[in-house]
């Protein structure tokens, strides 16, 4: 009797979910989707420790409070000495300020957007909403071009665009429930990579991470991927 009592108390004690990794094909082109629940799973940016730059997945899983790191990507454009190029905010400490006007590259081809993370929500926010409405954010990067804003595809995206790269960003539900980070395995056009997020994993907004430095670490699929060393990274931690 008191084995039966006790079972019920363990398995309600037991997290309700957990961030997921999975390979998914789509109109012939490969992607690996990693799906968040900003209630459930500790989601995080990271950037420095201390006055040092992390750099890598591996540098994340040595950090004093980390157990366990299910699953971590590069998150925004950075500088040669990988500063954030955009606004960026980590713990509630703001590094960089919000950049609102267009520039050169795919970080100033508007519009551009901002990933908000809280304790229980995690959103992609076009920039200039994301300064009018100014929500506060634990953490939050800055990075572009938007892939889907409100349901559309960037507007410069073409169907038959000739850029082709590896690429990786995030797409969120309107109200930050869910948030799921992807990566190309193969390459793909910008229209190709955001129709991705509207029509196969139905997000109204999805934000651009990278294009020529796109990595993820997801030991569930055996995978880790390695090469220089990055500027912002965000992660689920344990």
């Amino acid at each position: 009797m008191r084995l039966t009592l006790v079972l019920p108390l363990i398995w309600l004690a037991l997290p309700a979910a957990a961030v997921t990794c999975e390979d998914v094909s789509y109109l012939g082109k490969s992607y690996t989707a990693c799906t968040v629940d900003p209630v459930v799973d500790d989601l995080r940016l990271f950037h420095k420790n201390g006055d040092s730059i992390l750099g890598s997945f591996r540098a994340i899983e040595g950090l004093p409070d980390v157990t366990a790191l299910p699953f971590a990507m590069n998150a925004g454009m950075y500088h040669a000495d990988r500063a954030p190029v955009g606004h960026y905010v980590e713990n509630g400490v703001e590094v960089m300020r919000v950049i609102p006007n267009a520039g050169p590259g795919n970080f100033g081809l508007l519009p551009n957007g901002v990933l908000c993370i809280t304790d229980t929500s995690a959103r992609v926010i076009e920039t200039l909403r994301y300064v009018e409405d100014a929500p506060v954010c634990r953490d939050a990067t800055q990075s572009g071009p938007m892939l889907v804003i409100d349901g559309a595809l960037h507007p410069r995206f073409l169907p038959d665009g000739t850029s082709r790269f590896l690429r990786n960003g995030v797409g969120t539900t309107a109200n930050g429930d869910r948030a799921v980070f992807v990566i190309s395995n193969d390459v793909v056009s910008f229209h190709e990579f955001a129709s991705f997020f509207r029509d196969h994993l139905q997000m109204p907004d999805a934000l651009y991470f990278d294009g020529k430095v796109s990595r993820l670490h997801a030991p569930a699929l055996g995978r880790s991927d390695f090469g220089a060393q990055m500027g912002p990274m965000v992660g689920v931690v344990e």
